[in-house]
């Protein structure tokens, strides 16, 4: 069985949808089948428009790109901080002999 490649929607895309459905009258399912799109992926575009305009409780996507930001950067500096100790047990063990 082949595996679907994931699709990739930009921020426009995703905002131009949540308008149409919000301004057009159809259903969300309607608009789903007209544009070829999954219905699960477009609640979840609802939904984190609701949050950003402050409709709903969560994270902004603001709040989650920072985040995201966080994690790699922490992931990083962890690294960082373990080839260092690396380093110093190497050196000390060097100038120990």
């Amino acid at each position: 069985m082949e595996k679907r490649s994931r699709r990739k929607f930009t921020k426009d895309f995703k905002a131009e949808t949540v308008a149409l459905i919000r301004r057009s009258g159809k259903s969300i399912a309607e608009v789903c089948r007209d544009m070829g799109l999954p219905e699960s992926s477009v609640h979840r575009w609802l939904a984190q428009a609701e949050i950003d305009t402050g409709q709903r409780d969560g994270l902004t996507t603001a709040e989650r790109e920072e985040l995201s930001r966080l994690r790699r950067e922490l992931r990083v500096v962890r690294e960082e901080r373990d080839v260092l100790a690396k380093a110093i047990a190497f050196f000390t063990k060097e100038t120990t002999r």
